[in-house]
């Protein structure tokens, strides 16, 4: 199964719909198809069909009986709604091997939406950096997927992070509650990311925050002193030293990546991090328990 969710070997495939085909049929045989994450698609009831839903589904049966549009739930559906909110700014742009941040963040996205539709839940995409570049509200009717992989392909580093203007974006067009997934490199004030945030719940959503930081940018090892310029502002430069990098910077890192899953997990949102260079495994998984704990 690490085979298969390794980053490296999935930069090396396209197109994108057969990297998230690969993640998840390679993820989905590891579990052994277990019972506890809910991947049956035996039928279990009926639902009152819902504006967006996909018609393949309709039990046109029940509609010639009683003039009902109802749809087949079937076992395994725990939600009705995921929305990936993917980070496209220049941040993201950065890679220390094969896979930058932005191509991890691509897998993860596309592995998501397709997880997402082979569960029958309808399916949306917001990409952003300063501004919201691309939205696709969120459907389960035919094409959805499609429409989703082109635009997470076409995802570009942009600008800056701007994480309030997609999230009010969001807001102006929630409807039903569901599972809202950011991925993101966190590059803010930990609180400001929380008070963005957090009001996504207030509909009843399950937010997850998928953290994804490149291993350099975690554990840097520099042997002689470099100049580091921003990549969301090239007018900002610092010289960095092997020892700094070492000692304050690798402390100053990994506090940040504690303050924003405590600021996270206060605001009542789940928090993942991901190292760019690892297996997508633990994202899932992590994705999969939040799905079974609201069964």
């Amino acid at each position: 199964m690490q085979r298969f969710l390794d980053p490296a070997m999935l930069a090396s495939i396209t197109p994108l719909s057969l990297v998230a085909k690969t993640v998840v049929d390679g993820f989905v045989s590891g579990l052994h198809r277990s019972p506890d994450f809910g991947f049956s698609q035996e039928f279990e009831e009926y639902r009152q069909y819902v504006e967006g839903d996909d018609l393949r589904h309709v039990d046109w049966n029940v509609y010639s009986r009683s003039d009902r549009v109802v749809l087949k739930r079937f076992r395994g559906e725990t939600n009705s709604q995921l929305l990936v909110l993917l980070d496209a700014s220049a941040s993201m742009k950065y890679g220390s091997g094969k896979v930058t941040k932005l191509d991890f963040a691509r897998f993860v996205a596309a592995s998501l939406a397709y997880l997402s539709s082979q569960q029958r839940d309808a399916t949306g995409l917001i990409v952003f950096d300063d501004d919201v570049s691309n939205y696709i509200p969120p459907s389960s009717r035919q094409g959805q997927m499609h429409r989703i992989l082109h635009a997470i392909s076409s995802a570009q580093g942009g600008t800056r992070t701007d994480f309030s203007k997609p999230f009010i974006h969001f807001q102006q067009f929630l409807h039903r509650r569901g599972i809202v997934a950011v991925i993101s490199d966190f590059y803010e004030d930990p609180a400001k990311i929380a008070k963005a945030v957090e009001p996504l719940r207030y509909h009843g959503n399950e937010v997850i925050l998928f953290h994804v930081l490149d291993p350099l940018e975690i554990n840097p090892n520099f042997r002689d002193p470099v100049l580091l310029t921003d990549m969301e502002d090239s007018t900002i430069s610092m010289e960095v030293s092997p020892d700094y990098a070492r000692r304050e910077y690798r402390a100053k890192i990994q506090d940040h990546i504690q303050q924003v899953e405590n600021k996270a997990r206060a605001a009542g949102l789940d928090y993942m991090f991901m190292d760019s260079s690892r297996p997508l495994d633990e994202g899932l998984r992590e994705y999969l328990a939040l799905r079974q704990r609201r069964k």
